[in-house]
């Protein structure tokens, strides 16, 4: 079964198989499923065409993937632009949501540690 050029794996559930769409998670895809009155236990090869035009119509209606992708990129850019708080932590690369710093900051920064003795060590020498 393929949705918006992306193909819903065929041995998970309905209901997780539809979370590979970005911009569907798993509370949105129990609605759709809802909506399109599908059973959610349901995998995509024991779906009838019936019922996966009934899905596909509704999540094409849905703002998706590529569009959705280019309307964050859209807002994050104008924050940029005028300037905002948020738009410079952005720029800096840092956490714009008022997390701390000073630590737990490592996967926005760049300095993911995969285990312990690892990371920037090298660059921090004189």
């Amino acid at each position: 079964m393929r949705i918006v050029g992306i193909t819903i794996p065929d041995n998970k559930r309905l209901k997780v198989g539809l979370t590979v769409l970005y911009g569907i998670g798993l509370p949105l895809a129990r609605i759709i499923l809802e909506q399109a009155k599908v059973n959610a236990d349901k995998k995509p090869t024991e779906l009838s065409a019936d019922e996966e035009a009934r899905i596909r119509k509704i999540v094409e209606s849905r703002k998706i993937e590529g569009d959705l992708k280019r309307e964050v990129a859209a807002h994050i850019k104008r924050l940029k632009d005028i300037k905002s708080y948020r738009g410079i932590r952005h720029i800096r690369k840092l956490p714009s949501r008022g997390q701390r710093t000073k630590t737990n900051s490592r996967t926005l920064r760049g300095n993911t540690r995969k285990t312990m003795g690892t990371g920037r060590k090298a660059a921090d020498k004189k």
